[in-house]
């Protein structure tokens, strides 16, 4: 079994799972999981876990994104994006580029969003999208979300309008672009959506789905990156492995975790986390 981090380019109109499927027929194993969804017409990084490396995809998903996309302003629709059904229009056309700059100021910063009907988020344990499809729609809490960046750049077309957006995980860029719309007096949908970052993962070390291969994946330790990492030796290394909790003395570890451990030739060996501000427990081991 192959154990470590798959960086992917996704092409427009495959599901994460489509690539997900794809890879196990590339590497011949089952256990590959991804670290964020999608959606088909949306493309960009896609980050791969595979083997024990899919016990680190919580800690990838965590990881504040970067995307690129386009808002059709004046014609709102059933899935905040080009591909749902159209719902309501307006005449936008006299909206200056001034005014949705300023308009874009006030979703910078820690804000609340509505989730999608069309998405992956869980009401009472069924999936919004599986409800939505049965046309059921149901009221969702607002979640507090992050947004450190969100420019707005006219294009050729004055009814659409170029984004750059980095955010925290679990912020809809849908929602962002549906949301800017009403704040303009009108409505607007997403189109072209690509993600260009996970972290400091960016689509310079991805690859289309055509050229993964097994020379391709990284080890486990880079999946850690974006973290605190620790070398370990000795005693140490086999005290981890199995599990031990220990102090932050012990390891020489500070600030709030999580910790990426490596041994003397740099293998993840496990990920730790607090426990009570002067221990910490293994949250993933690798190497047992």
């Amino acid at each position: 079994m192959t154990d470590g981090l798959v960086i992917v380019d996704k092409g427009p109109g495959w599901t994460s799972h489509d690539v997900v499927a794809k890879c196990r027929g590339i590497f011949g194993q089952r256990r590959i999981g991804h670290s964020g969804t999608l959606d088909p017409p949306a493309t960009g990084l896609l980050l791969l876990g595979l083997g024990r490396a899919t016990r680190l995809l919580r800690f990838l998903t965590d990881l504040p994104k970067s995307y690129e996309g386009e808002i059709v302003l004046g014609v709102t629709t059933s899935t905040l994006d080009a591909e749902g059904e159209v719902t309501g229009r307006w005449d936008m056309g006299a909206v200056s580029m001034r005014e949705i700059s300023e308009a874009a100021k006030g979703f910078v910063g820690p804000i609340e969003q509505v989730p999608p009907m069309v998405s992956a988020v869980k009401v009472g344990g069924r999936r919004l999208h599986e409800l939505a499809r049965a046309g059921v729609e149901v009221a969702r809490e607002p979640r507090r979300v992050v947004v450190h960046r969100l420019e707005v750049a006219g294009t050729a077309d004055p009814g659409v309008v170029r984004v750059a957006v980095d955010c925290s995980s679990g912020t809809y860029v849908r929602t962002l672009a549906a949301d800017l719309g009403t704040a303009l007096g009108g409505g607007a949908h997403l189109r072209a959506l690509r993600r260009t970052r996970i972290g400091s993962f960016g689509l310079s070390e991805a690859r289309p789905i055509e050229a993964v291969s097994p020379a391709g994946v990284l080890p486990p330790a880079e999946a850690m990156r974006d973290y605190a990492r620790v070398r370990v030796e000795g005693e140490l290394v086999a005290a981890i492995a199995h599990g031990r909790v220990l102090g932050r003395d012990e390891l020489g570890v500070s600030g709030d975790g999580p910790w990426g451990l490596l041994d003397p030739d740099g293998r993840l060996v496990a990920v730790y986390e607090d426990v009570d501000g002067s221990r910490v427990k293994p949250a993933v081991v690798l190497v047992v």
